[in-house]
């Protein structure tokens, strides 16, 4: 149950992430300094994160009323751009998955995306983007059955093409986040020992299962615990925000599109960051306020976005001349939600032949709504480069509020190691400071 309390300066309390001992073995493979070797033996101490699925959430009133704000202006949002002709909610999605993957420094281009989706892109990021596009829809999928299986689905639609060794399971490895790749000592942050992972994984998602919380505080409360517990050695941060949608669609918050949460936190990762240090401590209030402006945030960044769009999508049906039954308007809105195209491509989507398809593309280049994109004749990639510039657009304000500032380390930010010993004792509060540098990728 949710109770308010008038106290709206003191901290939202919640119970703390303690530590244990554990022994830390060397593989005997490690590369380093005979000092920097010597600083990486003996015990460590991992997180012991609570239980919370039947936990108390006692919030400010002024906390709670903020965090509903934020939900109906969400689900304001939502029924707006699902009343849009243009394919808003496969932009959005797009949107959310380019932004959730920069929180963690993947960026790329709108176009290295956009190709990325054909096939055509060697960026490693814009295939790791796509591969987000991928989880996103899997979570959006399953918002009707949130549980283990459900995180263990979004994963593998992450990375299954990129890492397809460690999707389907919970780690069996100890990781570690910050630091170097030699042992989990002196690093920002250890998540538990790969022993607690399923259970706190059972419970963390029957508490995301829970319908008697303010919904983006309980977003944000659950996304916290998931990154607390790390269950993956890799893609952890991309997951969890996934699970977000997962939780607005559940919830009925969102029914429609995809609200790009993640490019609302975007703008202040390091705050981000320090909100989830400061679940770990014991107050979830910073976790709840970063989500619920996010979602302020996204809105507002969305609704210019949508702006953009619809104002492009009427300077194309204005410059193009077509019959009503001709795929060239079917070629139009395919160009808004996927703005590199190849004639192969258009004449697939569209239902038509390939000369139809060249027909119609040669009609828009006429028009001066697609351009080449590649030089020579074979293999001829063609651009909305209107489009393209909409959504990085989107991309650059979402940035612009942490210009100057300097990069963090993610959720998706850490290094496996193996260890072998079991817990030894359950020890002090951890205290994790913000977040250093960034640590490895496994």
């Amino acid at each position: 149950m949710t109770s308010e309390r008038d106290d709206t300066v003191a901290p939202a309390a919640w119970p703390v992430t303690r530590v244990e001992a554990h022994s830390w073995s060397r593989s005997g493979h490690e590369v380093g300094s005979r000092r920097r070797l010597r600083a990486a033996s003996g015990p460590y101490e991992a997180a012991v994160p609570p239980f919370i699925a039947e936990q108390d959430v006692s919030l400010p009133a002024e906390l709670i009323a903020a965090s509903e704000d934020a939900s109906r202006e969400l689900t304001r949002f939502d029924t707006e751009a699902g009343t849009l002709a243009a394919p808003f909610a496969s932009i959005l999605l797009r949107t959310e998955s380019a932004s959730s993957s920069e929180v963690e420094n993947l960026t790329s281009s709108a176009k290295q995306v956009a190709l990325a989706q054909i096939g055509d892109e060697t960026s490693e990021n814009a295939r790791l983007v796509v591969g987000n596009v991928a989880a996103m829809e899997a979570a959006i999928s399953l918002a009707d059955h949130l549980d283990a299986n459900a995180i263990l689905t979004m994963h593998r639609a992450l990375l299954e093409k990129s890492n397809p060794d460690i999707v389907g399971r919970w780690r069996d490895e100890q990781v570690w986040i910050g630091g170097g790749s030699v042992s989990s000592h002196n690093v920002t942050f250890i998540p538990p020992h790969q022993d607690r992972v399923s259970a706190l994984m059972d419970d963390v998602m029957s508490f995301a299962r829970r319908a008697d919380l303010p919904v983006m505080a309980q977003l944000a409360i659950a996304h916290a615990q998931f990154e607390t517990i790390h269950p993956f050695p890799d893609g952890n941060g991309r997951t969890g925000r996934a699970l977000v949608q997962a939780m607005l669609r559940a919830s009925g918050v969102t029914r429609n599109v995809t609200v790009p949460v993640s490019a609302g936190l975007l703008g202040d990762t390091e705050g981000y960051f320090r909100a989830l240090t400061a679940y770990r401590q014991g107050d979830v209030r910073p976790i709840i306020e970063a989500m619920s402006e996010a979602a302020f945030a996204a809105i507002r960044n969305g609704r210019l976005l949508e702006k953009d769009i619809t104002e492009i999508a009427a300077r194309w049906d204005s410059a193009v001349r077509a019959r009503s039954h001709s795929s060239v308007h079917g070629l139009k809105n395919l160009l808004l939600r996927q703005p590199v195209v190849t004639v192969k491509l258009v004449a697939r989507e569209l239902g038509v032949s390939e000369p139809a398809a060249d027909s119609s593309v040669r009609k828009l280049v006429d028009a001066g709504v697609l351009t080449q994109a590649t030089a020579g004749r074979r293999n001829r990639h063609w651009q909305a480069g209107e489009v393209l510039g909409a959504l990085d657009a989107f991309g650059a304000r979402a940035r612009r509020r942490r210009a100057g500032g300097r990069a963090g380390v993610g959720p998706d930010s850490e290094i496996a190691g193996r260890n072998a010993g079991g817990p030894s004792g359950e020890v002090a509060l951890l205290s994790c400071g913000p977040p250093r540098g960034r640590g490895g990728r496994s």
